[in-house]
Protein backbone atom coordinates (compact mmCIF):
# COMPACT_ATOMS: atom_id res chain seq x y z
CA UNK A 1 0.00 0.00 0.00
CA UNK A 2 1.34 3.42 -0.96
CA UNK A 3 0.81 6.39 1.34
CA UNK A 4 0.87 9.68 -0.62
CA UNK A 5 1.06 13.19 0.69
CA UNK A 6 0.98 16.31 -1.51
CA UNK A 7 4.24 18.27 -1.87
CA UNK A 8 4.01 22.01 -1.51
CA UNK A 9 7.64 22.79 -2.38
CA UNK A 10 10.97 21.06 -3.06
CA UNK A 11 9.71 18.24 -5.23
CA UNK A 12 10.48 16.82 -8.70
CA UNK A 13 8.00 15.25 -11.08
CA UNK A 14 9.33 11.97 -12.53
CA UNK A 15 7.46 10.10 -15.22
CA UNK A 16 6.66 6.39 -15.00
CA UNK A 17 8.48 5.92 -18.33
CA UNK A 18 11.67 6.53 -16.33
CA UNK A 19 10.74 5.15 -12.91
CA UNK A 20 9.45 1.90 -14.47
CA UNK A 21 11.81 1.70 -17.45
CA UNK A 22 12.15 -1.96 -18.44
CA UNK A 23 15.78 -1.75 -19.66
CA UNK A 24 17.51 0.80 -17.42
CA UNK A 25 19.37 -0.37 -14.32
CA UNK A 26 18.40 0.81 -10.86
CA UNK A 27 21.51 3.00 -10.68
CA UNK A 28 20.66 4.63 -14.02
CA UNK A 29 17.07 5.33 -12.90
CA UNK A 30 18.25 6.80 -9.59
CA UNK A 31 20.94 8.85 -11.36
CA UNK A 32 18.39 10.23 -13.84
CA UNK A 33 16.09 11.19 -10.98
CA UNK A 34 18.96 12.95 -9.22
CA UNK A 35 19.95 14.82 -12.38
CA UNK A 36 16.38 16.00 -12.98
CA UNK A 37 16.21 17.37 -9.44
CA UNK A 38 19.33 19.54 -9.85
CA UNK A 39 19.12 23.18 -10.97
CA UNK A 40 20.68 24.44 -14.19
CA UNK A 41 24.41 24.99 -13.95
CA UNK A 42 25.05 22.37 -11.28
CA UNK A 43 28.25 20.29 -11.52
CA UNK A 44 27.42 16.83 -12.81
CA UNK A 45 30.85 15.44 -13.71
CA UNK A 46 31.66 11.83 -12.90
CA UNK A 47 33.80 12.71 -9.88
CA UNK A 48 31.04 14.84 -8.30
CA UNK A 49 28.32 12.28 -9.00
CA UNK A 50 30.47 9.45 -7.65
CA UNK A 51 30.98 11.32 -4.38
CA UNK A 52 27.30 12.28 -4.08
CA UNK A 53 25.85 8.84 -4.87
CA UNK A 54 28.62 6.90 -3.09
CA UNK A 55 29.22 4.78 -6.15
CA UNK A 56 32.37 4.00 -8.05
CA UNK A 57 33.31 6.12 -11.04
CA UNK A 58 33.12 3.13 -13.37
CA UNK A 59 29.52 2.41 -12.35
CA UNK A 60 28.54 6.06 -12.61
CA UNK A 61 30.08 6.28 -16.09
CA UNK A 62 28.19 3.14 -17.14
CA UNK A 63 24.90 4.57 -15.85
CA UNK A 64 25.48 7.80 -17.78
CA UNK A 65 26.02 5.79 -20.95
CA UNK A 66 22.72 3.97 -20.33
CA UNK A 67 20.84 7.25 -20.00
CA UNK A 68 22.57 8.58 -23.09
CA UNK A 69 21.59 5.47 -25.03
CA UNK A 70 17.87 5.83 -24.22
CA UNK A 71 17.74 9.60 -24.78
CA UNK A 72 17.58 10.85 -21.20
CA UNK A 73 21.02 12.45 -21.46
CA UNK A 74 23.14 14.23 -24.08
CA UNK A 75 26.78 15.28 -23.70
CA UNK A 76 27.86 17.41 -26.69
CA UNK A 77 31.13 19.32 -26.73
CA UNK A 78 30.87 23.07 -27.23
CA UNK A 79 33.41 25.88 -27.61
CA UNK A 80 33.06 28.87 -25.33
CA UNK A 81 33.63 32.52 -26.24
CA UNK A 82 37.18 32.44 -24.86
CA UNK A 83 38.09 29.44 -27.02
CA UNK A 84 37.83 26.67 -24.39
CA UNK A 85 36.13 23.37 -25.27
CA UNK A 86 33.71 22.13 -22.60
CA UNK A 87 31.27 19.24 -22.31
CA UNK A 88 27.73 20.47 -21.71
CA UNK A 89 25.21 17.97 -20.30
CA UNK A 90 21.55 18.16 -21.28
CA UNK A 91 19.04 16.19 -19.18
CA UNK A 92 15.66 15.29 -20.75
CA UNK A 93 12.81 14.46 -18.34
CA UNK A 94 10.60 13.24 -21.22
CA UNK A 95 12.73 12.47 -24.32
CA UNK A 96 9.81 11.00 -26.27
CA UNK A 97 7.77 14.20 -25.98
CA UNK A 98 10.80 16.31 -26.89
CA UNK A 99 11.37 14.34 -30.09
CA UNK A 100 7.70 14.54 -31.05
CA UNK A 101 7.79 18.33 -30.68
CA UNK A 102 10.85 18.66 -32.89
CA UNK A 103 9.42 16.68 -35.82
CA UNK A 104 6.18 18.67 -36.32
CA UNK A 105 8.13 21.92 -36.14
CA UNK A 106 10.40 20.81 -38.94
CA UNK A 107 7.42 19.57 -40.96
CA UNK A 108 5.50 22.83 -40.56
CA UNK A 109 8.58 24.77 -41.61
CA UNK A 110 8.84 22.78 -44.82
CA UNK A 111 5.19 23.46 -45.61
CA UNK A 112 5.58 27.19 -45.19
CA UNK A 113 8.46 27.52 -47.61
CA UNK A 114 6.48 27.16 -50.88
CA UNK A 115 3.92 29.89 -49.99
CA UNK A 116 6.73 32.30 -49.09
CA UNK A 117 8.32 31.95 -52.52
CA UNK A 118 5.12 32.19 -54.57
CA UNK A 119 3.78 35.57 -53.33
CA UNK A 120 7.03 37.22 -54.47
CA UNK A 121 5.60 37.57 -58.02
CA UNK A 122 2.31 39.48 -57.40
CA UNK A 123 3.84 42.79 -56.22
CA UNK A 124 5.46 43.25 -59.65
CA UNK A 125 2.17 42.96 -61.62
CA UNK A 126 -1.01 44.70 -60.40
CA UNK A 127 -3.32 41.97 -61.78
CA UNK A 128 -5.17 39.63 -59.45
CA UNK A 129 -5.74 36.34 -61.24
CA UNK A 130 -4.01 36.64 -64.60
CA UNK A 131 -1.01 38.53 -63.27
CA UNK A 132 0.54 35.69 -61.27
CA UNK A 133 0.37 33.35 -64.24
CA UNK A 134 1.84 35.89 -66.68
CA UNK A 135 5.02 36.75 -64.75
CA UNK A 136 5.46 33.15 -63.64
CA UNK A 137 5.63 31.93 -67.23
CA UNK A 138 8.35 34.34 -68.49
CA UNK A 139 10.20 34.23 -65.19
CA UNK A 140 10.66 30.48 -65.41
CA UNK A 141 12.25 30.40 -68.90
CA UNK A 142 14.16 33.62 -68.27
CA UNK A 143 16.34 32.12 -65.56
CA UNK A 144 17.39 29.03 -67.54
CA UNK A 145 18.00 31.11 -70.65
CA UNK A 146 20.34 33.43 -68.78
CA UNK A 147 22.12 30.50 -67.16
CA UNK A 148 22.48 28.67 -70.47
CA UNK A 149 23.79 31.80 -72.20
CA UNK A 150 26.38 32.31 -69.52
CA UNK A 151 27.47 28.69 -69.67
CA UNK A 152 27.58 28.78 -73.48
CA UNK A 153 29.66 31.93 -73.46
CA UNK A 154 32.13 30.55 -70.95
CA UNK A 155 32.38 27.15 -72.57
CA UNK A 156 34.12 28.09 -75.85
CA UNK A 157 36.50 30.66 -74.34
CA UNK A 158 37.55 29.42 -70.89
CA UNK A 159 37.91 25.63 -71.37
CA UNK A 160 40.26 25.83 -74.39
CA UNK A 161 42.60 28.17 -72.51
CA UNK A 162 42.48 26.20 -69.25
CA UNK A 163 43.71 22.89 -70.72
CA UNK A 164 46.27 24.72 -72.85
CA UNK A 165 48.02 26.38 -69.87
CA UNK A 166 48.40 23.36 -67.56
CA UNK A 167 50.31 21.31 -70.14
CA UNK A 168 52.69 24.24 -70.56
CA UNK A 169 53.21 24.38 -66.80
CA UNK A 170 53.49 20.62 -66.58
CA UNK A 171 56.06 20.66 -69.35
CA UNK A 172 58.11 23.21 -67.44
CA UNK A 173 59.43 21.06 -64.54
CA UNK A 174 60.78 18.23 -66.76
CA UNK A 175 62.69 20.83 -68.79
CA UNK A 176 64.37 22.00 -65.57
CA UNK A 177 65.79 18.52 -64.96
CA UNK A 178 69.44 18.51 -66.07
CA UNK A 179 70.12 16.43 -69.13
CA UNK A 180 72.51 13.55 -68.78
CA UNK A 181 75.99 14.45 -69.99
CA UNK A 182 78.35 11.85 -71.53
CA UNK A 183 80.72 12.12 -68.57
CA UNK A 184 77.83 11.29 -66.21
CA UNK A 185 77.10 7.95 -67.90
CA UNK A 186 79.17 5.86 -65.39
CA UNK A 187 77.49 7.65 -62.48
CA UNK A 188 74.02 7.05 -63.97
CA UNK A 189 74.82 3.37 -64.49
CA UNK A 190 75.95 3.09 -60.86
CA UNK A 191 72.71 4.69 -59.60
CA UNK A 192 70.56 2.49 -61.82
CA UNK A 193 72.30 -0.61 -60.46
CA UNK A 194 71.60 0.19 -56.80
CA UNK A 195 68.27 -1.66 -57.00
CA UNK A 196 70.15 -4.93 -57.49
CA UNK A 197 71.59 -4.49 -53.99
CA UNK A 198 68.43 -3.11 -52.37
CA UNK A 199 65.02 -3.24 -54.15
CA UNK A 200 63.94 -0.13 -52.27
CA UNK A 201 66.53 1.94 -54.19
CA UNK A 202 64.68 1.75 -57.50
CA UNK A 203 65.13 5.27 -58.87
CA UNK A 204 63.35 6.92 -61.76
CA UNK A 205 65.19 8.42 -64.71
CA UNK A 206 64.43 11.88 -63.40
CA UNK A 207 66.03 11.10 -60.02
CA UNK A 208 69.05 9.49 -61.68
CA UNK A 209 69.66 12.63 -63.76
CA UNK A 210 69.52 14.78 -60.66
CA UNK A 211 71.88 12.59 -58.60
CA UNK A 212 74.34 11.73 -61.38
CA UNK A 213 76.44 14.96 -61.03
CA UNK A 214 77.03 14.26 -57.33
CA UNK A 215 78.10 10.67 -58.03
CA UNK A 216 80.36 11.90 -60.84
CA UNK A 217 82.02 14.21 -58.29
CA UNK A 218 82.79 11.18 -56.10
CA UNK A 219 84.28 9.30 -59.04
CA UNK A 220 86.33 12.35 -60.01
CA UNK A 221 87.89 12.27 -56.53
CA UNK A 222 89.26 8.76 -57.22
CA UNK A 223 86.49 6.96 -55.31
CA UNK A 224 85.92 3.53 -56.82
CA UNK A 225 82.39 2.57 -57.95
CA UNK A 226 82.31 -0.12 -55.27
CA UNK A 227 83.21 2.41 -52.57
CA UNK A 228 80.43 4.72 -53.76
CA UNK A 229 77.96 1.84 -53.80
CA UNK A 230 78.84 0.80 -50.25
CA UNK A 231 78.55 4.40 -49.00
CA UNK A 232 75.05 4.70 -50.50
CA UNK A 233 73.63 1.30 -49.51
CA UNK A 234 75.24 0.47 -46.15
CA UNK A 235 73.26 1.04 -42.95
CA UNK A 236 69.97 2.09 -44.51
CA UNK A 237 67.00 2.40 -42.09
CA UNK A 238 64.47 -0.41 -41.95
CA UNK A 239 61.66 1.95 -43.01
CA UNK A 240 62.84 3.92 -46.04
CA UNK A 241 60.22 6.54 -46.90
CA UNK A 242 62.23 8.63 -49.39
CA UNK A 243 65.19 6.84 -51.01
CA UNK A 244 66.07 9.88 -53.12
CA UNK A 245 66.35 12.12 -50.05
CA UNK A 246 68.62 9.62 -48.26
CA UNK A 247 70.90 9.26 -51.29
CA UNK A 248 71.04 13.03 -51.82
CA UNK A 249 71.99 13.57 -48.17
CA UNK A 250 74.73 10.93 -48.23
CA UNK A 251 76.20 12.18 -51.50
CA UNK A 252 76.39 15.72 -50.11
CA UNK A 253 77.57 14.98 -46.55
CA UNK A 254 79.87 11.97 -47.06
CA UNK A 255 81.74 13.19 -50.13
CA UNK A 256 85.43 12.20 -49.76
CA UNK A 257 88.18 14.81 -50.03
CA UNK A 258 90.31 14.85 -53.18
CA UNK A 259 93.58 12.95 -53.08
CA UNK A 260 96.67 15.10 -52.50
CA UNK A 261 98.65 15.95 -55.62
CA UNK A 262 102.11 14.32 -55.46
CA UNK A 263 105.04 16.72 -55.42
CA UNK A 264 107.91 16.47 -57.96
CA UNK A 265 110.26 15.31 -55.18
CA UNK A 266 107.91 12.50 -54.26
CA UNK A 267 107.59 11.50 -57.92
CA UNK A 268 111.37 11.36 -58.32
CA UNK A 269 111.87 9.50 -55.07
CA UNK A 270 109.23 6.91 -55.74
CA UNK A 271 110.08 3.35 -56.84
CA UNK A 272 113.06 1.13 -56.09
CA UNK A 273 116.58 2.58 -56.29
CA UNK A 274 118.57 2.01 -59.52
CA UNK A 275 121.13 -0.75 -60.05
CA UNK A 276 124.75 0.05 -59.19
CA UNK A 277 128.00 -1.91 -59.76
CA UNK A 278 130.08 -2.70 -56.69
CA UNK A 279 133.43 -0.98 -56.83
CA UNK A 280 135.11 -3.94 -55.11
CA UNK A 281 133.60 -7.09 -56.67
CA UNK A 282 131.81 -5.75 -59.76
CA UNK A 283 128.48 -7.20 -58.56
CA UNK A 284 125.18 -5.47 -59.37
CA UNK A 285 123.16 -4.15 -56.44
CA UNK A 286 120.47 -1.52 -55.88
CA UNK A 287 121.53 1.69 -54.26
CA UNK A 288 120.69 5.37 -54.70
CA UNK A 289 124.43 6.11 -55.00
CA UNK A 290 127.39 4.08 -56.37
CA UNK A 291 129.75 2.38 -53.93
CA UNK A 292 130.22 -1.02 -52.31
CA UNK A 293 127.66 -3.81 -52.11
CA UNK A 294 126.49 -5.22 -48.84
CA UNK A 295 129.12 -8.01 -48.73
CA UNK A 296 132.03 -5.71 -49.45
CA UNK A 297 130.81 -2.98 -47.12
CA UNK A 298 132.54 -3.26 -43.66
CA UNK A 299 130.53 -3.74 -40.51
CA UNK A 300 129.39 -0.68 -38.63
CA UNK A 301 131.42 -1.77 -35.59
CA UNK A 302 134.69 -1.92 -37.56
CA UNK A 303 133.87 1.00 -39.82
CA UNK A 304 135.81 3.43 -37.65
CA UNK A 305 139.04 1.27 -37.85
CA UNK A 306 138.96 0.93 -41.63
CA UNK A 307 141.35 3.18 -43.52
CA UNK A 308 139.96 5.82 -45.85
CA UNK A 309 141.27 3.90 -48.86
CA UNK A 310 139.57 0.66 -47.77
CA UNK A 311 136.42 2.59 -46.94
CA UNK A 312 136.52 3.84 -50.50
CA UNK A 313 137.08 0.32 -51.82
CA UNK A 314 140.74 0.79 -52.85
CA UNK A 315 143.98 -0.90 -51.89
CA UNK A 316 147.06 0.83 -50.59
CA UNK A 317 148.32 1.46 -54.12
CA UNK A 318 145.03 3.04 -55.11
CA UNK A 319 143.72 0.04 -57.11
CA UNK A 320 140.51 -1.91 -56.28
CA UNK A 321 141.04 -4.97 -54.08
CA UNK A 322 140.08 -7.42 -56.82
CA UNK A 323 142.35 -5.88 -59.47
CA UNK A 324 145.49 -8.01 -60.09
CA UNK A 325 148.85 -6.30 -59.87
CA UNK A 326 150.59 -5.33 -63.14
Amino acid sequence: MKISEPHSRGFTVVGNHLAQHPHLSGLAIGLATHLQSLPDGARVDIRTLSTRLREGRVRVAAALRELEQYGYLARPRERTADGRVITRIYVYDNPTATRSKCDPTAASTRRRRPPVRRPAGPPVDPGNSAAPATPATPATPAAPVTTDTTDTTDTPSAPPEAPTEPPAEAAGPPAAVPTQLPEHAPAAALLAGLRTHDPRLMLSERDIRRLAPAVAEWLARDASPEAVRIALTAGLPSELHSPVAVLRYRLAELVPPPLPVPTPEAVRGGGPPPFQTCDACDRAFRSPEPGLCGECRPDEANEAAVSPLARAGLRGDGRPPCTPAA
